[in-house]
């Protein structure tokens, strides 16, 4: 079959199509003469303009069209392009006499006539509004809550970065504060009401935040039930901790969800950015740390991120580290404290307590590697390797010596507790009346019957339970009335100004050691230290007494020796009376004398002493200059001096940090040091300042350092 042809239609030219388009009205054109000024617009697009065609003709195509963005095809502005002669490409711009306002995108090329000399520019352009409006509306709930409509951490980042870039750029400093934000108990309402009942809630704390800042687009809920608040201009300490302080109160106060009253709290960490060389990523870990500190200092209030915090915060991952391979490389060891009874001084058992001698460090203490080992469950391991160890030394120990070994919770909580208990009194050939395990009161919080049922377990074993840190839990008498208990520890912080007049303290152990009496349970009072706490605790009827005042803990060795004619008998020694309480840390600081700057480690502080170590050799009655860092200097002299550790005592108090620490009052002044002949240089490795020293002589001989 044959197929014809089509027969030509009427020919179509490039003029024609475009007329066709230009009465669609969805793209208009446009052409410029040599010079770039306007010699064509569509005359629909001129119609919708407030200025009359015959007024567009002959205006600079950049007066006309300024470009929204920066950069096109060409690399620069609209003006850049047509002042090279260069091709641009979807340009972004607006119109100045576009009553409506519209986001256009325009095209452009150079036109040559037939000579090569160039006539101008020839271009297109659309209108596209509604696509950049969604366009930015993507953009906006990319960087905004869709609960509380706050920004969420991408908007709060942004807005972090741009305060650095702006501190970064100002020819004066211009320091910006941040604020991180953890409501406390809001877990709680969610478990409780439901998460709609929660996101209703954090809608409420999200307006509270409003009425509290001005700007409110600096206000962000970066995750959960933690908000952000970014100051690009940092107010005053004092301001920050009045805004604070009002923060805390109004959302602190009730909320009603529904039928339903709740009420929360918050906590908020706080970073003062005033050194120019601030990261998102650093300002963020600091803000960590600084809410970590007012959760630790009991929620409800606020705390300004210090140095010492991240110091302590990368001290603490170093310890975490070596931890993990410690005991592998034999640097644990269980010492013994001695249980006396405190009518006769005479031991009647002794507590075993893990020691961690670090071949860098010294001994570190177990404040601060046993929560590490809790949270890594390392614990399960170490309190295994512990009870083994303890069995077999005081299987060696005359008569009926008992040796007590502590039980954390996670321990508690393994069901394999029973039979590791079996196995180290079988390998140990311990009777099991002469074990004693020690119990925390948390372990009761989530136990419930699994907890009753270990209880029994190790009650049928044969092993003595103990009740440790007693009454500084929740509901003591309720574990009482369950657990079958064979002794009561009563906790230090009752110990503590048990013997003043105006503390209750006394009245409560007399009620303890009453109840205890009467269910069958012996008592030990923890902690005792001074003379007089030891003469209360004989007076209100404690049979047993731990603590520094009849001695320290001590080697197995030593025990073995002590105990090797079948009794120990300790006379107690130490202060009449108690002293003030002291801060256990592990800081590095500095220590000045004679010419000669020391590091040394902070190992314990009170308002009016402190334990540094580091220096060897050091005579009674030394006066040291005691850098805290951070130009905070005191004076001290020291007071007692054993091997590389010397007391000593301030010659002012100290104050109050605010973080639950001290810090000298005041800051010394640059040129105050320069007159003592010691010029502040850079900070070294642990906050303390490297001093340069001039030939400054006290007449006192240098010192050797221990390494610590």
């Amino acid at each position: 079959m044959r197929v014809d042809a089509a027969q030509p239609g009427p020919r179509t030219n490039a003029p024609d199509i475009l007329g066709s388009v230009e009465t669609l009205r969805t793209n208009w054109f446009w052409s410029t003469d040599a010079d770039g000024r306007i010699a064509y617009l569509s005359e629909w697009l001129a119609g919708e303009l407030t200025t009359p065609a015959e007024g567009l003709v002959g205006r600079d195509l950049t007066d006309m069209f300024r470009a929204e963005g920066l950069s096109t095809d060409a690399g620069g502005s609209i003006g850049y392009a047509v002042a090279r002669r260069k091709p641009f490409r979807a340009v972004n711009v607006r119109c100045p006499v576009d009553p409506d306002e519209r986001i256009w995108t325009i095209s452009g090329s150079p036109q040559l006539d037939a000579q090569g000399n160039f006539i101008g520019f020839r271009g297109v352009g659309a209108d596209v509004t509604a696509i950049e409006q969604s366009a930015g509306e993507i953009a906006r709930l990319a960087s905004y809550d869709t609960v509380t409509g706050l920004r969420n951490r991408r908007g709060m980042a942004t807005l972090v970065e741009q305060a650095i870039a702006v501190a970064a750029t100002a020819r004066e400093a211009t320091p910006f504060s941040v604020l991180l934000i953890d409501l406390d108990r809001f877990k709680q309402v969610n478990d409780t009401l439901g998460h709609p009942a929660g996101d209703q809630l954090l809608i409420q704390v999200a307006d509270r935040l409003k009425r509290e800042i001005a700007n409110i687009d600096c206000i962000g809920r970066i995750g959960g039930d933690e908000f952000l608040i970014v100051f690009p201009t940092c107010p005053g300490r004092e301001a920050l901790e009045q805004t604070a302080a009002s923060m805390i109160e109004g959302l602190s106060k009730p909320y009603f969800l529904g039928d339903s009253r709740c009420v929360i709290g918050a906590s908020i960490g706080i970073v003062r950015c005033d050194q120019g060389d601030e990261t998102p990523e650093g300002i963020a870990r600091n803000a960590d740390l600084a809410l970590y500190a007012a959760k630790r200092a009991g929620r409800g209030c606020a705390r300004f991120f210090t140095q010492d915090m991240a110091e302590a915060a990368e001290d603490r991952r170093s310890v975490e580290q070596d931890l993990l391979d410690a005991l592998d490389r034999g640097q644990l060891e269980v010492n013994y404290q001695p249980l006396v009874a405190a009518n006769s001084n005479r031991v009647a058992g002794f507590e075993a307590l893990l020691r961690w001698n670090h071949p860098t460090r010294g001994r570190i203490s177990p404040a601060l590697f046993i929560p590490i080992a809790e949270e890594t469950n390392l614990i399960v391991r170490l309190g295994e390797w512990t009870l083994r160890q303890a069995c077999m030394d005081a299987a060696g120990w005359p008569g009926d010596l008992r040796v007590a070994v502590n039980v954390s919770p996670i321990q508690f909580a393994n069901p394999n507790l029973p039979q590791i208990v079996v196995s180290a009194l079988a390998a140990s050939g311990l009777r099991p009346d002469r074990l004693e395990l020690e119990i925390t009161e948390s372990v009761f919080l989530d136990s419930g019957e699994q907890a009753d049922k270990m209880f029994e377990t190790l009650k049928k074993i044969g092993v003595r339970l103990a009740l440790d840190d007693f009454g500084t839990g929740y509901s003591s008498l309720g574990y009482l009335k369950s657990a079958p208990f064979d002794k009561i520890k009563i906790d230090q912080s009752f110990v503590r100004d048990a013997s003043d007049p105006k503390s209750r303290n006394s009245a409560i152990i007399t009620a303890i050691v009453a109840l205890a009496n009467a269910l069958g349970m012996d008592t030990t009072a923890e902690g005792v230290e001074t003379v007089d706490q030891l003469e209360t605790m004989r007076a209100l009827g404690v049979g047993l007494i731990q603590g520094y005042l009849y001695s320290l803990p001590v080697c197995a060795q030593t025990v073995s020796n002590a105990v090797i004619g079948g009794a120990w008998e300790i006379q107690p020694i130490g202060p009449a009376k108690q002293r003030e309480h002291r801060l256990a840390t592990f800081r590095r600081i500095g220590a000045v004398h004679d010419d000669h700057y020391y590091p040394v480690i902070l190992r314990n502080l009170s308002s009016t002493g402190a334990l540094i170590q580091g220096i060897v050799g050091v005579p009674v009655g030394t006066r040291f200059v005691v850098d805290f860092g951070d130009r905070r200097w005191m004076l001290a002299t020291v007071r007692r001096s054993h091997h590389d550790h010397q007391g000593v005592e301030f010659d002012e108090a100290l104050a109050s940090d605010g973080q639950g620490g001290y810090r000298p009052r005041y800051q010394v002044s640059a040129t105050m040091l320069s007159q003592t002949g010691l010029v502040l240089q850079r900070p070294v490795e642990g906050g303390a300042m490297q001093p340069t020293h001039r030939d400054v002589r006290l007449g006192l001989p240098a010192f050797a350092t221990s390494g610590a």
